[in-house]
């Protein structure tokens, strides 16, 4: 049967509606797909971008932790070759020694030789990684435990153990870590049984403090005390007599009787006692100025009345 000419219309244009409809079915189907492979690529961008934090995030925790760790390690070391030969023979504890790699010579030789007779580990490294633990190192630098401070009943009893007199320093706000090093220095050759510091305002026993006492720190008692007026009340019970040194004191220190048990007090660098402490001292004493400087270095003050109980003392 012909087909007619409405029908042949009508299949023509159902023909071109089909193919048209395929198409826009194949444009939404390619646009979805599209839109799909954009969302991916967003996806991955934004997941790469992530990651890309994520990474350097852990790189800053890492480089913090590092510094912790690093900070943790080296924050009590003893540097310097008289200082370690110092500590290696007083037996305490250490617990790695770094030397410097090259040539040795001298002194280094007997520390590498006493530290492996102790059985202490040795580790040669780099000049830059001894440089990154300490300054002034001399090539050598020894990690040992926080600093032991003591009691200020262990620095009576070892006065006792001797059959001594107590001598003791108390130091009122020293905060230069040299003259805390060059007082203890002085006070282990002038026979000092220890020292008391304050927690605050002052500088602890650290890495500096043990070089520039060329490692008298391994035999110096130190004890670090909450708040000093309270440690003098203490001195004084125990039947010590409390010296301030003052530059405004009437009594130069060679005219003042300096046997029997005292502590003598040492003030800051820049301001000497504090108001109270000086109240509490039972005596004050000053070093004569001829000159036209009107004050001394403090470890300077502190090793000449040192000195002066260790003549008196004879």
């Amino acid at each position: 049967m012909r087909e007619s000419f409405r029908d042949k219309q009508n299949r023509k244009a159902r023909i071109a509606r089909e193919k048209q409809e395929s198409f826009e079915d194949r444009r939404k189907q390619e646009r979805r797909k599209n839109e799909r492979r954009q969302e991916d690529r967003r996806r991955e961008r934004k997941s790469v971008e992530i990651d890309r934090r994520n990474s350097e995030r852990r790189v800053d925790e890492r480089r913090i932790e590092d510094r912790r760790e690093e900070d943790k390690v080296y924050e009590d070391v003893i540097a310097g070759r008289n200082a370690v030969m110092e500590l290696l023979k007083s037996s305490k504890d250490i617990n790695k020694i770094f030397v410097e790699k090259g040539e040795k010579h001298g002194s280094i030789n007997e520390i590498i030789a006493r530290a492996k007779e102790a059985r202490i580990v040795t580790v040669e490294v780099e000049k830059s990684k001894l440089n990154m633990m300490a300054e002034n190192h001399q090539g050598v630098v020894a990690v040992v435990p926080p600093f032991n401070y003591c009691e200020i009943e262990d620095i009576l009893d070892l006065a006792k153990e001797r059959g001594e007199d107590p001598f003791i320093l108390v130091l009122d706000g020293i905060e230069d870590p040299h003259n805390l090093g060059s007082i203890i220095r002085t006070a282990e050759t002038a026979g000092v049984h220890g020292i008391i510091i304050p927690k605050r305002r002052t500088v602890s026993v650290n890495a500096t403090v043990a070089k520039t006492s060329a490692g008298a720190t391994a035999y110096v008692k130190v004890a670090r005390v909450n708040n000093i007026n309270d440690s003098i009340r203490k001195l004084k019970d125990a039947g010590l007599w409390v010296i301030g040194t003052d530059g405004e004191a009437k009594t130069e220190y060679y005219n003042q009787d300096l046997k029997g048990p005292i502590a003598i007090i040492i003030g800051s660098e820049g301001f000497g006692m504090s108001k109270l402490v000086k109240e509490n001292a039972d005596i004050l004493i000053k070093i004569p100025m001829k000159g036209k400087i009107n004050s001394l270095n403090a470890s300077v003050s502190a090793g000449i009345v040192m000195y002066e109980v260790v003549k008196q003392r004879k």
